[in-house]
């Protein structure tokens, strides 16, 4: 997958901009606040469609306009594409691929991008809902049928944990779980599946990108962890499914008291290991950061195997808060492979002289090519 055109117009600090991309690495180099994360936000927003900074869609629109555009050219397994948002001030944005508008549920997976920040750094550190966006972020992109059952579980969800309230208030009575319970473990189980099938995949992938980045001297693990399921999970089967119908059952009390549904895919967590130790809890600040790293490399290979081709990797500023070594592990795999990067940082002193990059100097939402900074 290749970008071959970005153009801006009234978006954030862009008046308007129009910039042809190499194939190859993309370097935006400026000071702080000039405009060089918008860029990646804009190619971020094109795969997802919503941002990795604001829930609001006004805020990617210029101060003083009353409306923003967001064009992309790109191609996917060598045929030309182009995808165009526009946003207007309290009106519902508009999805235009190949000139026909689209909804927004079939955008994923029309532009596949992996984004590498410095808040990815807390991936293992973070709470359970960190890893499990990752996750799920990542098969989205690679199965739209995924994603599509995950806004339908998380609908249930919402619907479930509603009537538990209203239970709780004396307005519904507890019979009517029953209808909600069964359609949410037949999606959660699904969901479930999914999950299970790509951690083994990352599992692998991620190991051995450790190796490399540790000169093998590093072995890392992941498992999928269902919260509150003592046995081992390997696959769906029938004791799995049984265990949710009755666990969702015994606890439908503490729910009611709550408010809210105690287990699920939503409760799920990754078990991260490095060694056979656990990474979370007893590995150094260098090993969770190489742990981190390792499963962003694996996020792309994953992609590569059920897309057919590398996603566009955005890079955020990271290259200050990864060590020499990290960097050139991280720099040495996207040449090796050729894999179009986009990056922002604030000195170029970060990467070598190379053939196969640009450099772009960034200053108040202008952007121009400087072969030397």
């Amino acid at each position: 997958m290749k970008l071959k055109h970005l153009k801006l117009v009234g978006y954030r600090n862009y008046e308007e901009l129009s910039l042809d991309l190499s194939d190859g690495t993309n370097i935006f180099i400026g000071r702080n606040a000039q405009g060089k994360t918008n860029i990646l936000e804009s190619v971020c927003y094109a795969s997802m469609g919503s941002s990795f900074r604001t829930n609001t869609d006004n805020d990617l629109i210029m101060w003083n306009h009353l409306g923003s555009l967001v064009s992309i050219d790109f191609q996917r397994m060598g045929v030309d594409n182009k995808l165009e948002f526009i946003f207007q001030r309290e009106k519902r944005r508009q999805i235009i691929h190949n000139g026909s508008k689209i909804k927004a549920k079939e955008l994923i997976g029309i532009i596949n991008v992996v984004l590498f920040s410095p808040e990815d750094l807390t991936l293992i550190k973070g709470a359970p809902s960190e890893r499990r966006r990752f996750l799920d972020m990542e098969i989205s992109q690679a199965s739209p049928a995924y994603y599509g059952e995950l806004i339908k579980y998380n609908r249930l969800l919402q619907q479930r944990n509603t009537l538990l309230k209203s239970i709780r208030d004396g307005k519904a009575q507890a019979s009517m779980l029953e209808m909600w319970d069964s359609q949410l473990v037949d999606s959660g189980i699904k969901i479930i599946g999914k999950r299970l099938e790509t951690v083994k995949k990352l599992n692998m992938l991620a190991n051995l990108m450790q190796r490399r980045i540790s000169t093998n001297e590093e072995n890392l693990s992941l498992s999928y962890c269902v919260k509150g399921y003592t046995g081992v999970v390997d696959k769906i089967d029938e004791k799995m499914i049984l265990w949710y119908n009755e666990t969702l059952r015994e606890v439908t009390r503490e729910d009611i008291y709550r408010g809210s549904t105690s287990i699920g895919p939503h409760r799920d967590d990754i078990q991260i290991y490095v060694n056979g130790i656990d990474l979370k809890a007893f590995g150094s600040q260098g090993q969770q950061r190489t742990g981190v790293l390792s499963m962003k490399l694996s996020e792309l290979e994953f992609i590569r195997s059920e897309k057919g081709e590398y996603p566009i990797l955005l890079l955020d500023d990271v290259m200050s808060e990864l060590d020499m070594n990290r960097r050139q592990q991280l720099l040495e795999f996207i040449k090796k492979e050729h894999i179009q990067t986009i990056i922002t940082a604030t000195d170029k002193a970060y990467f070598p002289e190379d053939a196969n990059s640009v450099f772009y100097k960034v200053s108040g939402g202008t952007v121009e090519v400087s072969d030397r900074m």
